[in-house]
């Protein structure tokens, strides 16, 4: 089978006087032989929803949403959303639907049946803004999920590892107690579902329903 023509000039020049050398077999051997081998080529890192997915993909049933998703969603069926061009791509499927996690002005309050998000929240600022936000899209009885590095111990992990640090954390205490005391300040009425304070190394995570009104008087 004839070879695919490199384009290189240098290359097709090489090639050509090989060939009048009577060299040009060996010559492709050599070249293929010095090629990195897909075989020997480490695996990409495993994303971190997929360090959690058989724990808390039970939980994101009915109609929802994948926030940060970069890639690889924790469920099929769940709405892929990410900024336009994704600072982590650790998955093949496209973005769904491109935005601002913080304003999910797509949708009206008490529309969706989950709100899940993997190592995003300890990105933003105002975390409890954030909640309050996805809170307000999900129904009564509908879940956040949530799963994230505990600061302190990812920070550590990273200088015993070498695993490079995530740069966009804000918040040096960031934890699953510091999260649960902005969920308690909303006043959005809900209940905790399951939670595990260190998991994976150095995340934790938390399953959240959100409660129905009370009604007043």
């Amino acid at each position: 089978m004839e070879q695919p023509q490199n384009p290189h000039p240098l290359v097709r020049g090489l090639r050509n006087v090989l060939k009048v050398l009577g060299l040009d077999s060996a010559g492709r051997r050599l070249f293929h032989r010095l090629q990195p081998s897909r075989r020997n080529r480490p695996p990409p890192p495993p994303s971190e929803t997929s360090k959690c997915r058989a724990r808390l993909a039970p939980f994101c049933a009915g109609y929802g949403l994948d926030l940060g998703f970069g890639g690889d969603p924790i469920v099929p069926h769940a709405i892929g959303m990410d900024m336009p061009q994704p600072y982590s791509d650790v998955g093949k499927l496209p973005v769904q639907l491109g935005g601002d996690a913080t304003r999910l002005v797509w949708f009206a309050d008490g529309t969706l049946d989950f709100v899940f998000s993997s190592h995003l929240l300890e990105d933003f600022v105002a975390v409890g803004a954030v909640l309050r936000e996805w809170l307000r899209v999900l129904k009564p009885g509908g879940r956040l999920i949530i799963f994230c590095p505990d600061e302190q111990v990812y920070r550590r992990h990273c200088a015993a590892t070498g695993q490079p640090y995530n740069t966009h954390h804000v918040h040096a205490d960031f934890s699953l107690a510091y999260v649960k005391r902005e969920l308690a300040r909303l006043g959005v009425p809900h209940r905790v579902l399951h939670e595990a304070a260190l998991i994976d190394v150095y995340s934790w995570e938390i399953v959240v329903e959100k409660l129905a009104p009370t009604p007043h008087g």
